[in-house]
This record gives C-alpha cells, sequence and structure tokens, in this order.
C-alpha cells in the first residue's frame, strides 16, 4: 500500500479522496478545532470534581496510538532550551502521573510525513475510525530502524501540567493535522527547534 505521503514524493497520480486540504479547508478544520479547545485549567477543573484529571479528560491506556492535541505548561520549562505548548501526540505509554507521547510537531513537516508513512504500517485496520490506532510502544521504535524519526519527538508528559482538554483527533484528519502549523514553541523558533531533530536523528 502507497500512503498519500509516498505518492506525493514519488509523483504518483493522487485521487479526490486522497488529496491534501485547500488553504480555505485548512483554515475550516482550525477554527472548527478551536471551537473544541474551550480554556480549562487543570485547578478549575480539578475544583468541580475530585475526580483524576485524566479520566475527566478522556485520556487513558486506550488512549494508545491515537491522535491528540492540547494545551501544556512543562513543570521543567525553565531548564528546557525550548518546548511546545501546542502538543500533536500519539500516546505510546501511559503512567499514573502522565504518559510518553510522540509529538509530531518536533519535525519538519517533511519529516514529519517521512515518520507518519512509517507508523501507517502498525496501523490496526483501515477503517480510520474511532477504533483506528497505531499499534506502537516505545520498544518498538526503538527497536526498529524505520521509526528513527521518532527520536527528537519523544515527550514526558504530566496530568498535573496539562492545561486544557484533549482534543481527539480522527484518523481521517491525521494528514490534515499533521500539515497544519499548529505548533507553538517557546523560547526558540520552529526553525531552531527543527534543525536540532535534524541533528539527533
Amino acid at each position: 500500500m502507497a500512503f498519500l505521503f509516498q505518492k506525493v514524493a514519488k509523483n504518483k497520480k493522487i485521487t479526490k479522496a486522497e488529496r491534501l486540504p485547500s488553504d480555505q479547508e485548512k483554515r475550516d478544520w482550525l477554527r472548527m478545532l478551536a471551537g473544541k479547545a474551550k480554556r480549562a485549567t487543570f485547578k478549575s477543573t480539578h475544583e468541580k470534581n475530585p475526580e483524576p484529571f485524566k479520566r475527566q479528560q478522556s485520556i487513558s491506556e486506550n488512549s494508545i496510538g491515537k491522535m491528540y492535541t492540547f494545551t501544556y505548561d512543562p513543570k521543567t520549562k525553565d531548564k528546557l532550551p525550548y518546548y511546545d505548548i501546542h502538543p500533536l501526540i500519539f500516546p505510546i505509554e501511559y503512567y499514573s502521573d502522565g504518559m510518553l507521547g510522540i509529538n509530531m510537531h518536533y519535525l519538519p513537516p517533511v519529516l514529519r510525513a517521512q515518520l507518519m508513512d512509517a507508523l501507517y504500517e502498525t496501523i490496526n485496520n483501515d477503517k480510520y475510525n474511532k477504533t483506528t490506532r497505531l499499534q506502537i510502544s516505545y520498544g518498538i521504535l526503538k527497536s526498529a530502524s524505520s521509526y528513527s524519526l521518532f527520536k527528537p519527538c519523544v515527550k514526558r508528559y504530566l496530568w498535573g501540567h496539562v492545561r486544557s482538554p484533549f482534543i481527539y483527533i480522527s484518523p481521517d484528519e491525521w494528514d490534515i493535522a499533521l500539515m497544519l502549523p499548529t505548533q507553538k514553541f517557546k523560547k526558540a523558533t520552529a526553525e531552531t527547534v527543527w534543525a536540532d531533530s535534524r541533528n539527533k536523528v
């Protein structure tokens, strides 16, 4: 099977259903995403309901291999050279205090597409609905050379530092989400982050 990004790279014919979204469609998708992302801090949500934050936000072990975006405020941000406050992630491991995820924003678009093509090889079905997920773990990624691009993208996220609801992105919108400039790096430009990432892979 040739995925969309592979077809583009090889100048193969793209069907109407496979085409990349237009600028207007991208803007519409961003507006939809912004509408879902109503501001909600951990403190205010926790005060309304004493249940753990991760449960309120519908993130659990069942979320591994699915795509999400959210707002994040790192615990060690003063020590980090840079960080992304709007991660776009695939969770790959789940812990009591947080999760490990692949934040696709840490790669420039071309490398992001290459990594996504490799990750598509692990997909559990071709329905591209709520049952669809990547079948991945940190161990699988680390052991396979085809996933080497993931190295600069693996980040640990703590529930107590999540600053918005988790927004689930349907598999049929993964390609759109990957190519939109929704990253928001602090303390460095995207170009600087991406140059560092290239040096790590």
